[in-house]
């Protein structure tokens, strides 16, 4: 919990940021959600209205994949100004003087955000196959923000660099090493990166993409989606990574019969896609990327184990999410038996 001058140095820099000398904070509350990351939500008073805002930092542990909150405040603007559906960006605080640590501040945005909750509550959302729609609307302007480039990009995004030639195989690398690093001995894991290894598409034009774009980082309300969240993971990729990744088994919270995350038939997300000018779909980079989704779910779930396991950040949902990998495991040497890949 922030103390008093903490709060003091966080109000001063908030005025600085959005030209209000008369704000105030009236109080500061911890969000769920955010297994990587701490959220926090501030009730603040701004030229006489009410308005609440969303502070994020990083957790006392994270995982090597996910990015510096400085790279994904930068990722989610350039988002917001190409009309994604994104919280509004207000600034980001390298000074570690305010809080004790660097941190972004953006708008609230009301609704639910809760993956298993949203799959199983029909009174959410709206019409599905109209959310799963919006959702392939959205994944396609992601997708355009670097569009046409394979130069490192300039500007606030130049720490993104170049956009590797091969994709699968640069993911395929990252994993492994994530395996060493944590000396996670998985016989399955590695199967399932020897197989992908084999079997990973080309990729004829990298995209910027959200490498985590699925059911439980948007928010709904009633009606439909009021935003796209959790950009740590984003950077340059495969446009097909993101679709098998929405539509992956692991994501679908159970509804594995709505292969579009649970809420909708793929049809009406790759339609949604493809109306917003999306990319060709390629059914076979979709499905390997899918089974690249369970790999590297269970990898990351590997690495939430061992924050646990460390003792930097004893928690029970991260000991818990450290079990989850012999499911995916199982999945994984299902779904590149040969008879199962062919067909």
């Amino acid at each position: 919990m922030m103390d008093a001058n903490q709060q003091v140095a966080l109000r001063d820099w908030l005025r600085g940021q959005l030209d209000a000398p008369d704000l105030t904070i009236e109080g500061v509350e911890p969000l769920s959600g955010g297994s990587i990351q701490e959220n926090w939500k501030l009730r603040c008073i701004l030229r006489g209205d009410a308005r609440s805002f969303v502070l994020r930092k990083d957790a006392p542990a994270t995982i090597a994949s996910s990015r510096p909150r400085a790279e994904e405040f930068m990722i989610m603007r350039a988002a917001h100004r190409a009309g994604v559906r994104v919280p509004e960006p207000v600034g980001f605080c390298r000074d570690a003087g305010v809080i004790g640590t660097p941190f972004s501040v953006m708008g609230l945005v009301e609704g639910v955000g809760l993956g298993p909750r949203i799959a199983k509550d029909l009174s959410l959302g709206g019409d599905r196959e109209t959310l799963a729609e919006d959702l392939g609307r959205e994944l396609a302007k992601i997708h355009r923000v670097l569009a046409g480039s394979r130069a490192a990009p300039e500007g606030d995004l130049a720490f993104l660099g170049a956009p590797p030639p091969q994709p699968a195989q640069a993911e395929i690398l990252a994993l492994r090493a994530t395996l060493d690093a944590i000396r996670a001995p998985r016989p399955a894991i590695e199967w399932g990166l020897r197989w992908a290894e084999r079997h990973a598409p080309d990729c004829p034009e990298p995209t910027l993409v959200h490498r985590d774009f699925r059911t439980g980082n948007y928010m709904v309300d009633a009606k439909g989606l009021t935003a796209i969240l959790d950009w740590e993971f984003a950077g340059w990729g495969d446009p097909m990574e993101d679709i098998g990744w929405f539509c992956a088994e692991c994501w679908r919270f159970g509804r594995t019969g709505l292969e579009a995350g649970g809420i909708a038939p793929r049809a009406a997300f790759y339609r949604g896609y493809e109306a917003e000018g999306g990319r060709r779909i390629d059914a076979t980079s979709v499905r390997f990327w899918e089974i690249m989704a369970h790999l590297r779910w269970a990898v990351i779930a590997l690495e939430q184990g061992f924050r646990h396991i460390s003792g930097l950040e004893p928690s029970l949902e991260l000991a818990l999410t450290g079990r989850i990998p012999p499911e995916l495991e199982r999945s994984i040497l299902r779904d590149t038996a040969p008879d199962q890949w062919t067909a």
